[in-house]
């Protein structure tokens, strides 16, 4: 895995990459392999820091946000974050996953639920599945993903309700 720390307002010592590096690999060499680019981003905010780690794979971004006191604290937090991302989605993202990522893991997540698309709205780049784009959207922890739709070849943005159910913008046709 290709590793790039990036540091605000605030210097990386050489044992912090040095740990970044070891723990990237132990955990989530078994998801992603040695094509993987993640992304270290750093800033202190009064006395806490804010690490977001970011892994790039298949298409597909993994992001996490962690604060806390110590740096080395945040990045476990972190990366346990995109774990149970995985583990959630496994079913989704074992097609974009190594062949071999799931052999450790148990089976104790249950299987997801089909995405429940409960909306639909008219609205004026990579082409993917609707499916595709709300995982995307969750992968990275967002309420909201924009996309163009592989079917339709439009632009579209999926978002998450308040009362937990998705939805999909469409541009209308007119």
């Amino acid at each position: 895995m290709k590793m790039q720390i990036t540091a605000k307002k605030m210097n990386v010592n050489q044992s912090f990459t040095d740990y970044a590096e070891k723990r990237l690999s132990s955990k989530l060499d078994r998801f992603f392999g040695d094509e993987a680019d993640a992304k270290i981003t750093m800033s202190t905010v009064k006395e806490k820091i804010i690490l977001e780690v970011t892994v790039k794979y298949n298409n597909f971004i993994y992001r996490a946000e962690q604060s806390a006191a110590d740096k080395n604290d945040a990045l476990d937090a972190c990366i346990d974050k995109i774990i149970r991302q995985i583990r959630k989605n496994k079913t989704k993202l074992a097609k974009s996953l190594r062949d071999n990522a799931f052999e450790e893991i148990a089976d104790d997540v249950p299987e997801e639920k089909v995405f429940d698309v409960v909306k639909h709205k008219q609205f004026n780049l990579r082409p993917m599945s609707i499916d595709e784009a709300i995982l995307q959207m969750n992968l990275v922890g967002h309420t909201f993903f924009m996309f163009k739709n592989a079917e339709t070849g439009d632009v579209n943005v999926v978002y998450k309700r308040d009362d937990g159910n998705y939805a999909v913008l469409e541009p209308s046709k007119g």
